[in-house]
Order: structure tokens, then C-alpha cells, then sequence
């Protein structure tokens, strides 16, 4: 899909109605491409005279493949979180900035920039040109990930209840939730740490008005502050893990505890009832007319002493 958004007169930003046409896609503010089929690359990349990223070179790691600079404007990939089938993911965005024009191309549709375009219809002056777009959907991610840090540490505060507090609870469930935690704060870690990146390659290289550059030196105090408050959450889930962790190894101590007491009890009367069983001719009980309660009591009481004697040690 292709979206066309330009300014009005009163400084808001619109889609731009109409058949997709060059002319019409030249005087656009912003071009969003959504998963694109060939046909709308294609009129993009003869339009730009340059071909447009595909999803391996979108999602490169490297410094060098996620912003840089040529003769057709700036080049950004960066990452935006967001919740798909119940979990967080991150997806790469491509962006390339011009003096007249910004594009984005992503593979499905992100709720961040439903809520720009939704902003942009709504605030006079949210936005005015290429940069101040980019600027206004990184503000908007970081609002995001900030949420996001804040539900992470409010689920963490109830599974910190159910490891430390709730002798009832599924260790194994509360580590399944730690897990889910922990691989949000990842990821949020990640998108936070990549749009540092973004953000400080647009100071460097961008060229920005003293707005702009104000705006994204903001951006960053922004991430700044967040990054202390993810590590925190990191080494709280770390905590809890090993809490959960050292919970099960108490409960499986607590097993082979059992079973070694039982060894121990039952050994004593096991080996008398091995004597009495042993088949040699001459066992001065077996012709006893007591002999048969005589081994029974004994194994009894071989059995009773160790366990007595644990309880008064308090071992029990």
C-alpha cells in the first residue's frame, strides 16, 4: 500500500486524494509505503531513480547499512516495537530524507504512525517538513517504549508477588512469565539503543535547524533517562529468576530429602528381614516358637530408632 500526505494551508498534515500519479507523488510531504507491491516500488524507484531497500538490507545490524548519506538524502533504518499475536516485536523502518520529502517503507502496518497521521490531522503545525515528521514519530516511539518499560515493571511487580509472597503459586508459570519480561525488556532495550543511534546520526549529518536540533537533543535526554530504568528492570527480573530458581532447587532438595530419610529408615528393617531370609540349615530362630514376632518387632524398632532420632536432632 501507498499513502500520499501533504500539507494544507492550515498546516496539517493530509492524504492526498486522487488517482497515484508522478506529479502527485513529487508534491507529497510524505510517501508511507505499507508492504508494497512491484507496481508502487517500481513507480517509486523511477521516480527517485533509485532503487528502494529491500527487507535483508532493512534489517542489517551494521552501523553503516542503518543511516547514512548519498546524493539522494539521508538514509535511516530504525527500529519501532509493537504487539503482535500477544507478544512484543520490532520491526525495521527505512527512511529517507530529502530537503522536500520523506519515505517510509515498512512491511506491515505499525500503531505508531497511525497515531502520527492522527496527530498530524489534529495539531496545527505538529509538523512542516520531512525532518520534523521523523522527529514526531521518534517522539512518539519513545512515549511508546516508555509505556511499555511501565506495563513491563507493573507485571513484574505482580510475578515478584507470586515467586516471593504466594507459597501456592507454579514456579514453573511465574519463570515462563519472567521469560516473556524479560524478552519485552529486550527488545525495548534494542529499539531504545537503535534509535540513539538514529537520532545522533541526524545531529551529526542532518544539518538541522536549531528547532529541529533542540527537538532531537530532547529525543535523546529522553532515552537517556530511560535506559537507566530498563537496566533496573533487567536486574530485577534477574533477581526474580534466581529466586524462582533457588525455590526449586529448595523443593527438590526437599524430595531427595525425603527419600534419603526413607532410605535410612527402612535399611535397618531391610537387613533383618535379609538375615532372616538367608538359606542355611542352622538359624537358632527359625525352630523359636517366638521367632517370627521377634523379627517383626525388631524390624519395627529398627525403623522407629533412626526416625525418633531425627525428630529429636530436628532434622524432620
Amino acid at each position: 500500500m501507498l499513502f500520499r500526505y501533504q500539507l494544507d494551508d492550515q498546516k496539517y498534515l493530509i492524504p492526498t486524494q486522487g488517482d497515484i500519479t508522478r506529479n502527485s507523488l513529487q508534491s507529497a510531504l510524505w510517501l508511507d509505503l505499507v508492504n508494497p507491491d512491484d507496481d508502487e516500488r517500481n513507480l517509486i524507484e523511477s521516480m527517485h531513480s533509485q532503487p528502494l531497500p529491500d527487507t535483508e538490507d532493512v534489517e542489517e545490524i551494521e552501523a553503516s547499512a542503518r543511516s547514512y548519506q548519498d546524493e539522494h538524502g539521508l538514509h535511516v533504518h530504525s527500529l519501532f516495537l509493537h504487539k503482535a499475536e500477544d507478544r512484543h516485536r520490532n520491526t525495521s523502518v527505512a527512511f529517507t530524507i530529502s530537503d522536500a520529502q520523506l519515505i517510509t517503507l515498512r512491511e506491515r502496518e505499525i500503531p505508531a504512525f497511525r497515531l502520527m497521521r492522527m496527530r498530524a490531522r489534529r495539531l496545527h503545525g505538529l509538523v512542516e517538513d520531512p525532518v520534523s515528521i521523523l522527529l514526531a514519530l521518534f517522539e512518539i516511539k519513545i512515549d511508546d517504549l516508555a509505556d511499555t518499560l511501565e506495563e513491563v515493571y507493573t507485571q513484574l511487580e505482580a510475578t515478584s508477588n507470586l515467586v516471593l509472597e504466594d507459597n501456592d503459586t507454579a514456579i514453573e508459570d511465574a519463570l515462563d512469565e519472567l521469560a516473556r519480561q524479560e524478552d519485552t525488556n529486550g527488545k525495548v532495550r534494542l529499539c531504545l539503543m537503535d534509535t540513539q543511534r538514529a537520532i545522533s546520526f541526524l545531529l551529526r549529518r542532518g544539518k538541522l535547524s536549531a528547532a529541529h536540533a533542540e527537538t532531537a537533543r530532547e529525543l535523546l535526554r529522553d532515552i537517556d533517562s530511560l535506559l537507566p530504568h530498563n537496566s533496573f528492570v533487567f536486574d530485577k527480573i534477574n533477581f526474580l529468576m534466581d529466586a524462582a530458581q533457588g525455590f526449586i532447587a529448595i523443593e527438590q532438595n526437599q524430595i531427595i530429602k525425603i527419600f534419603s530419610i526413607a532410605a535410612v529408615v527402612f535399611l535397618p528393617p531391610t537387613v533383618i528381614a535379609s538375615i532372616y531370609g538367608m538359606n542355611f540349615d542352622f538359624i537358632p530362630e527359625l525352630a523359636w516358637e517366638l521367632g517370627y514376632p521377634w523379627a517383626l518387632g525388631l524390624m519395627v524398632l529398627s525403623g522407629v530408632a533412626p526416625y525418633v532420632f531425627f525428630k529429636i536432632k530436628g532434622w524432620l
